[in-house]
């Protein structure tokens, strides 16, 4: 029995134990939080980033990455298969239309027009003994024409001469039917050989076009290597800036390969990249904010490239101050493009405070006090945020982060 009773005793003091135990816990966590809001309720002047509350405009943007690249950019290639001979221009120099970049030996090319030209020589000597030909074969059917028109001069007089002969009753009927045959013979062979003069003109007509269209091609095929011989002098065409050269010396080149490039550094371009879920929201025309470093320069879309590669799609910006001097080739930059505007609206300077929700808390400056207030925002931006309710123009709103006094409703100011 006394068992029994040691048994109860025990366990009534241990749950009285673990009572004790979860009370001092919540006692604990209480006096924490009553700490944590006592001591948060306020907030030195040099700790916060405030902004005043006014009237302008704001634009909506989406956010995209963009590269500066020079606007007007020249790529010298290759005209010919060649190997590069020497280098006189490097990366980086200054050059004036006219000057020599970089030299190709052309001994290949050279060699191939020399045969060219050759073989249109030998297709003039060709063409040359083509007409000879023609002209002798001509000659030579015309002279048996003119032969065949004497015999049918003479086979015609032999018919007068039998119907004479048969008047006076020395000849006979069947001598002027023989007569008249003959000649008929004749002239039908008179005629066969003028259709064959006709067909041989034709022919030497046709004959010698289709040699004057193959000499044309030579010609035309020899006029393009040697242009392309002069162009294997490779020289700017245009004042710049050397912005790279194939220095390998002694590397062969395929026609159309890269050799070097020239920028003009006095106008740039933006190319910038933007996610493909935006594309429908993308079109040429549209309004953008170039940001590099702390300024800011507006310009607009000309380009949207039809193909999207790895989910991205990639646009060109001009910028309205094409020429600014902190514009450097290869510059990364912020793009913002503008989808809409709204003018005359209430808006305050962005900040680490406006994330989150349309409707959120801000906390705005009375006096010595920060009071928390339920607002409304509209079109953001990276420079601004519209609010729609809960400000107006002239309210100082605390625009750095302030969620660690999310339990807070007024702040004290310390100076």
């Amino acid at each position: 029995m006394d068992q029994i009773i040691e048994h109860e005793v025990t366990a009534q003091k241990r749950k009285k134990g673990i009572i004790i135990a979860l009370i001092a816990i919540a006692a604990v966590a209480a006096t924490i939080w009553l700490l944590r809001t006592t001591l948060k309720s306020s907030v030195s002047r040099s700790e916060i980033t405030t902004a005043k509350v006014e009237t302008g405009s704001v634009e909506n943007t989406l956010n995209a990455t963009g590269e500066v690249l020079p606007e007007f950019e020249e790529i010298l290639t290759s005209p010919i298969y060649a190997s590069i001979k020497n280098v006189v221009m490097d990366a980086g120099n200054n050059v004036k239309a006219g000057q020599s970049i970089l030299t190709l030996d052309k001994a290949m090319a050279q060699t191939e027009f020399d045969k060219t030209n050759f073989q249109m020589q030998s297709k003039r000597n060709e063409i040359a003994k083509l007409k000879l030909d023609l002209n002798k074969s001509f000659f030579d059917i015309q002279s048996n024409n003119d032969i065949k028109q004497l015999r049918i001069s003479n086979l015609a007089d032999a018919v007068e001469n039998a119907k004479r002969l048969f008047k006076a009753g020395g000849g006979t009927r069947e001598g002027i039917e023989q007569a008249e045959l003959n000649l008929k013979v004749a002239q039908l062979e008179k005629k066969q050989l003028e259709n064959e003069i006709k067909s041989k003109q034709q022919t030497m007509q046709i004959e010698i076009k289709e040699a004057e269209i193959a000499l044309a091609i030579q010609q035309n095929d020899l006029n393009s290597l040697q242009r392309k011989l002069q162009l294997a002098n490779i020289v700017a065409t245009r004042g710049g800036v050397v912005t790279y050269v194939n220095k390998n010396i002694g590397a062969t080149v395929h026609e159309g390969d890269a050799l070097a490039r020239i920028a003009d550094l006095g106008s740039f371009k933006v190319n910038g990249s933007i996610a493909d879920t935006y594309l429908d929201q993308l079109r040429s025309g549209m309004p953008v904010i170039v940001r590099l470093n702390e300024v800011a320069m507006k310009g607009h879309v000309v380009n949207v490239y039809p193909s999207i590669q790895n989910s991205i799609v990639t646009f060109d910006v001009q910028l309205d101050e094409r020429n600014n001097k902190q514009l450097r080739p290869n510059m990364k930059v912020d793009v913002y493009l503008v989808t809409d505007v709204r003018a005359k609206t209430t808006r305050v300077s962005n900040g680490a405070a406006f994330k989150g929700p349309a409707d959120q808390d801000v906390f705005v400056l009375n006096g010595d006090k920060a009071e928390r207030r339920r607002i409304h925002i509209g079109l953001t931006n990276f420079d601004y945020v519209e609010i729609t309710s809960g400000l107006k123009p002239g309210d100082v709103v605390i625009t750095s982060d302030m969620s660690e006094f999310k339990n807070a409703k007024e702040l004290t100011l310390k100076d």
